[in-house]
C-alpha cells in the first residue's frame, strides 16, 4: 500500500516536472535575482546583467509554451504556473523600475494600467474557469505581451546604458503601446466575463 502511494507520487512528479514546467519554474525562481540586480539604480553593471537575465527569462516564456504544445506535454500545472510566472516577473520589474525612477512622472500611469489589468484579468480568469469558460489568447494580446517585453527590457537596458537616451525613449513608447493594448484586451476579457455574470 505504502509502496503504491510512493510510486504514484513519483509518477505524478515525473509528469509535472517536464521541460516546459521546469522552464516556467525557473522563471519564478529567477525573479529574486533579477530584483537584486535592479535594486541599486546607479549600478550600471547590475542593470546590464539584469538585461541579459530578463532576456533569458523572456525566451523561456516563449519556449515553455512552444515545447508543451509541440511535445504534447501541456499539463494542468503548466497552465496554472505560466500566467503566474509572467505576472510575477512583470510586476516585479515594473515596481522596481518605478521605485528607481526609470519609470517616472506620467509614465507611471502606463505602468499602473499594466499592473491593474494583470490583477483584474487574473480575477476574471479564475471566475470564468469556475464556470468552465475559456478565453483564447487573441493576436492583440500577443502584441501586448511583445510590447510589454520590449518596453521593460529596454528600460532595464537604459539603466545600464544611460548615455544612449534613445533606448529609454523606445522603452517608454513601448510601455505606452503596451498600456493601450492592455486596456483593449482587458476590455475583451471583461466583456466575456460580464456575459456570464447574473
Amino acid at each position: 500500500m505504502a509502496f503504491n502511494f510512493a510510486q504514484n507520487i513519483v509518477m505524478a512528479a515525473d509528469n509535472m516536472l517536464n521541460l516546459p514546467n521546469i522552464l516556467t519554474l525557473s522563471r519564478i525562481f529567477t525573479v529574486p535575482f533579477l530584483v537584486a540586480l535592479l535594486w541599486w539604480p546607479n549600478w550600471k553593471l547590475g542593470y546590464l546583467l539584469a538585461t541579459g537575465l530578463y532576456g533569458l527569462m523572456a525566451v523561456t516564456d516563449y519556449f515553455d509554451g512552444y515545447l508543451a504544445r509541440s511535445q504534447g506535454t501541456v499539463s494542468k500545472l503548466g497552465i496554472f504556473l505560466d500566467p503566474i510566472a509572467d505576472k510575477i516577473m512583470v510586476a516585479s520589474v515594473v515596481l522596481i523600475l518605478c521605485a528607481s525612477g526609470n519609470i517616472e512622472g506620467y509614465n507611471v500611469i502606463a505602468a499602473l494600467i499594466i499592473l491593474l489589468r494583470e490583477i483584474a484579468v487574473s480575477g476574471l480568469r479564475e471566475f470564468l474557469a469556475g464556470l468552465q469558460v475559456s478565453v483564447p489568447v487573441s493576436q492583440l494580446a500577443k502584441w501586448k505581451t511583445t510590447f510589454q517585453l520590449i518596453s521593460l527590457g529596454g528600460l532595464i537596458l537604459a539603466g545600464g546604458l544611460p548615455q544612449f537616451g534613445f533606448i529609454q525613449t523606445v522603452g517608454i513608447w513601448s510601455l505606452w503601446a503596451a498600456a493601450i493594448l492592455t486596456l483593449i484586451t482587458g476590455w475583451d476579457y471583461l466583456r466575456v466575463g460580464l456575459k456570464h455574470m447574473d
